[in-house]
Formats: C-alpha cells, structure tokens, sequence
C-alpha cells in the first residue's frame, strides 16, 4: 500500500511537523488563509513536507495546482499555462522542485507573470534556494524553512500509518517495536523513506520484523554531501569540533563524511590546512603528521583510510592550540592593502650595504630589518609556542 499518497495531509492540522509554519499563529498559515501568500521558496532536508505543505496551500486558497521538477521544466510548458490563465479570474499556483536547478532563460520567462501576480509560484529545495536565483526573483520572494522532523512527530506519523494500514484490504499486520524504532531512527527526520521502507516492508510480510527491515534498508539513511549546503555543514561541524579538542564530536563527525561518500583527499587537506591555521606552532610536528596523513590516503584510499584519517584527527584534537600564525598573516596582508607599503632598509636590500650578519655575532645582533615598526606576530602561551616565545625573548636580550 502506498502510504505516502495515503497520509498525504489536505490541511495544515494534518500536518506533522513544522509546527512554526503550520499552527494556528504561524505567518505564513495566516497569509493563506487570508488569501495574500506571495511568491515562496521552501527549503529543508529531504522528506520534511515541502510538496505537501505547497499542496495544502493551493487548497486552502483554492488554486489549481502544477507541479514541476525544475530538471526537466521546459519554458513552453509554462508559457501554455500562462496563456490559459491569461484572463481568467482565478490563478494557478505552479511548484518546482529543485527549484535552485532553474535555468537563468527559465526564471527571465517567470519574472513577468510573478511581477503581476498572475500566477503564485512556490519554489521547494533541500538547497538555499537563494544563492541559486537571481537578484530579481529574490526581491519577489520570502523564503520559508522547513525544519528536520524531530523523532516524537516521526513516531506519531509512523503510529497513523500502521493505524491507516489497519483500514486497507491488505492490513492487519503487525511491526514489532524494535522495528518501530528502527523505522523512526534509520530515517533520520525524512518522513518519505520511513513511509517507503514501511511500504517496502509489509508488502512482503505482515510481521514487520527488525530483521526484514535491515535487509531492506541495511544501514540508516544520512544527508549524504553531495548537498553543498550539508556538505559544508558536515566538514564545518569537523573542524570546529577539532578546534575545539572534542575528539568524540570529531570523529563522528568524520564518521558522517566517510559515510556519505567524501573524498578521503578533500578531508585529509581541509585536516592539513586546519594543522596550520589552529594548531600552528603550539605542535608544529602536526603539520608533518597531517602532511603526511594527506599523502598516505591518496595512495591507499578507503577503507583503510578512515583510520589514517582517524588518527590524524585524534592528534590534532589532542594538541595544544595556537592561531598566532594565521592572524599574523591575515594581518600583514590587511596592512598591505591598506596601503602601508615601507621602504626596505639598505642594510637588507640585495647590495647588502652595512647589514650585519647574525652568526658572526652569535646568532642575532640589532640592526633595522623595517624602515617603520610594525607589530603583527603575537606568539601565545601555548604548548610549543611558549617555548618558541622564551627564545625570541632571551635572543633579544
């Protein structure tokens, strides 16, 4: 049985989920009611409503519904929807899916009727859309996100489906509650693939077991990273963790990116640019051991490479931190920009005239190496860093 189209929600009470769209007092459920909903984009993570939610809304404001994935739009079809409601009293709301896949042809052919409001166009992605859409289309638009389904509203629609299924010629089945669990958990927030695999499942066998839902859906459901947004959300979650010397976070959050399919190259460099920037010369032997760790999983790729890439990650968590080098750079560059360009000091220009050469006097001696002083490195108290601090110190005095 199909339970997707069986618990599809024709109203927004019905809808599970996205409490702050849907309630009573949510904005966006008062301007339907009230008739004056404008141009939306909706995005969110796969499986959270957005068709549904833009189902309901062209029956709430009673609008003739066209749905479209922005992959395979064609102008022409919009243009004939366009002349068919050209002076009709009533207009249609049009959907596109993957909205952020629109062509720049396609959204020039939308801006016209947007701008007189002769259609309502929703817009739905798992992607911002507005980093996509030009300039135009966004001062025409509000934009709306749906949030994750949190694990309670998972249940509850998962208890209204094995309810539902009750009803239909083929129900009475049973799902025990290890499989109920598993259902909820393994889809991670996406009500489609828990309704799916629940679909899969009891056209097979009316016990729903635990057991013939792993050998279905064998391991759980996660983002992927071939999103660019959870893509960067999931190597940002990385780093930061790292930085902040979480190894438990870390390592899962690496866990995540191995899982859905990251170059073990991409991780291992954003972990190499990371052993500089954060760590520094706190443990200046982690850029060695990440630079090292970058050229091993290239040669050796998965699944060896998750614990190269483990273990890199774990020392770099367990290093003491410094950005003293990072900041040290970003501001000379900052300064260079701004214009301080100083003339070199002709002890040391290429004639070498009247510079002095440490080691003839034992490793440093005063002399003018900056025409003005500036003031960029701070070295920190931290791990190496600090003895590199006493060095410079005794070394000039």
């Amino acid at each position: 049985m199909d339970f997707t189209h069986l618990l599809r929600p024709k109203s927004f009470d019905e809808i599970i989920g996205q409490s702050h769209l849907v309630s009573k007092d949510a904005p966006l459920r008062r301007l339907c009611e009230n008739g004056a909903l404008g141009h939306s984009f909706f995005y969110g993570t796969p499986g959270s409503g957005k068709t549904s939610l833009a189902r309901v809304i062209a029956t709430v404001m009673q609008l003739p519904f066209y749905e479209f994935n922005a992959t395979s739009l064609k102008v022409e079809q919009l243009r004939k929807i366009f002349d068919q409601y050209e002076n009709a009293l009533q207009r249609p709301l049009i959907f596109i899916d993957e909205v952020h896949r629109l062509a720049k042809n396609q959204q020039e052919v939308l801006l016209p009727v947007m701008e007189k409001n002769s259609i309502l166009l929703i817009g739905a992605s798992t992607e911002n859309p507005f980093f996509s859409l030009t300039s135009a289309m966004r001062s025409r638009s509000m934009l709306f996100e749906l949030k994750r389904i949190s694990k309670d509203e998972m249940n509850a629609l998962l208890e209204k489906a094995l309810e539902s299924g009750k009803l239909t010629p083929k129900g009475h089945f049973a799902c025990r509650d290890d499989a109920k669990e598993y259902l909820v958990v393994s889809s991670n927030g996406d009500a489609r693939a828990m309704l799916k695999l629940l679909e899969f499942a009891s056209a097979l066998h009316n016990e729903i077991t635990l057991e013939l839902l792993k050998s279905l859906r064998p391991t759980a459901q996660n983002d992927g990273s071939s999103d660019a947004t959870v893509h960067y959300d999931l190597i940002s979650a990385l780093i930061k963790s790292v930085r902040g010397s979480d190894a438990d976070a870390a390592i899962y959050y690496l866990a995540r990116l191995i899982k859905a399919g990251e170059s073990a190259d991409f991780i291992a460099r954003r972990l190499v640019i990371l052993a500089s920037e954060d760590v520094g010369n706190a443990n200046p032997q982690a850029l060695t051991l990440t630079t090292s760790a970058m050229s091993s999983v290239a040669k050796i790729g998965y699944p060896e490479a998750r614990i190269i890439l483990a273990q890199a990650v774990v020392y770099l968590c367990a290093s003491p931190k410094s950005n003293s080098a990072y900041l040290a750079i970003n501001s000379a560059l900052q300064a260079v920009e701004d214009g301080v360009l100083l003339e070199i000091p002709k002890n040391i220009q290429q004639n070498n005239k009247g510079y002095l050469y440490p080691h003839d006097f034992g490793g440093y001696v005063k002399q003018k190496y900056l025409s003005k002083k500036l003031k960029f490195v701070e070295l920190k108290d931290s791990g190496y860093e600090k003895k590199m601090k006493e060095w410079m110190e005794i070394i000039k005095s």
